[in-house]
């Protein structure tokens, strides 16, 4: 059953991209030929707004075919009016942004309904104080509730260490509550050494407190829930792109790369923990198509946005040599990010 979840989630974030595209390319007068969830030999279809809609063998990805454009042959192209070529270079940047925005969007949504589902959020309830700590040294003590930060409202343990590490010289006045009682304390952060979440060293302001580990259960009112998806969404953005950073530089071994077979498996794991496990990674895969479509390799979204930009910039398009070798290299790019990926999913599983 898992199995079958993970392929349903998956060829639904690729139903919502590609629908991106498909909604764009149609705004601006393109022509749309094919509509596929999938890829190889077609399995069934049907065909409604003067489009084929079908579903293909191989779920691992999708395509919509605009007339004018083929990605295998960049030489083959249409100048009819209603082709993509046709269109102005904004244009057709508009049509290859508008499938990572419709998996921001669709993250956007998935995260709004967890956030009706009233998450755990780990509440700003000290576990414990380091000795001779900023906190230890202003009079912090355990099972203190922080309450408020500068004036701020602190409502979560991730809200807490935002407002700390907000600003690395700003004394910090904090309103905690101890016992019913109401008490006032004002304190510096010192910079110490720690780890991201890459397992990097960094150095950041900290006042020497732990988490007790108390969750409470988000309140469900409207800025609560907009608010919990908007910061969902840029935080998995911003990891995501930094994991990408992190890749290419290095930081991160090659070896930590997954492939569609990690995906499916977690989604699978993720079953298994409820529907609300599923809402959150297929939100965060979401996010993810978003990103990497964006990245400047040729065959993905991200190239083609490369190559209109320079039209827009220099009023002619790259010349054919050009952009046939870049296109082959885009291809073999990728085609090598998801071999690798590949190969350590399989790697992992006969381990």
């Amino acid at each position: 059953m898992g199995w079958i979840v993970s392929i349903i989630v998956l060829s639904a974030l690729v139903f919502f991209h590609e629908l991106g595209h498909y909604v764009m390319a149609k705004a601006v007068g393109v022509y749309i030929e094919v509509f596929s969830i999938g890829f190889g030999k077609k399995i069934a279809s049907f065909k409604i707004f003067n489009t084929q809609w079908q579903l293909s063998a191989i779920p691992l990805g999708g395509y919509v075919k605009m007339k004018g454009q083929d990605d295998t042959n960049p030489l083959n192209k249409n100048y009819d009016k209603d082709s993509y070529e046709a269109k102005t270079p904004f244009q057709r940047i508009l049509i290859l942004l508008a499938g990572p925005a419709a998996n921001f969007i669709l993250a956007f949504m998935l995260y709004i309904f967890i956030g009706l589902g009233s998450p755990a959020i780990l509440s700003p309830i000290i576990g414990g104080v380091l000795k001779n700590s900023p906190a230890y040294i202003a009079g912090l003590k355990p099972k203190d509730t922080i309450i408020s930060i500068n004036n701020t409202r602190i409502s979560s343990w991730n809200q807490l260490s935002k407002d700390i590490i907000k600003d690395k010289n700003r004394l910090l006045h904090v309103v905690v509550k101890r016992n019913d009682k109401i008490i006032n304390i004002s304190l510096m952060p010192k910079i110490h050494k720690a780890k991201n979440m890459f397992n990097q060293v960094i150095y950041k302001p900290m006042i020497g407190i732990e988490s007790a580990g108390v969750t409470h259960k988000m309140p469900v009112t409207f800025e609560n829930v907009f608010r919990y998806a908007a910061n969902q969404t840029q935080f998995a953005s911003t990891m995501i792109f930094k994991s990408v950073e992190k890749l290419v530089t290095g930081a991160i071994p090659a070896k930590d790369l997954g492939g569609v077979i990690s995906i499916v498996k977690i989604t699978s794991d993720a079953t298994a923990q409820g529907w609300m496990a599923v809402l959150f990674f297929a939100a965060l895969i979401s996010v993810n198509l978003g990103v990497l479509n964006l990245l400047p390799i040729p065959a993905l979204d991200g190239g083609h946005i490369m190559f209109n930009l320079y039209e827009l910039i220099t009023k002619k398009a790259p010349s054919e040599p050009i952009l046939i070798k870049l296109t082959v290299a885009g291809w073999v790019v990728l085609a090598g990010i998801m071999g690798l990926g590949l190969y350590n999913d399989i790697t992992r599983l006969i381990g």
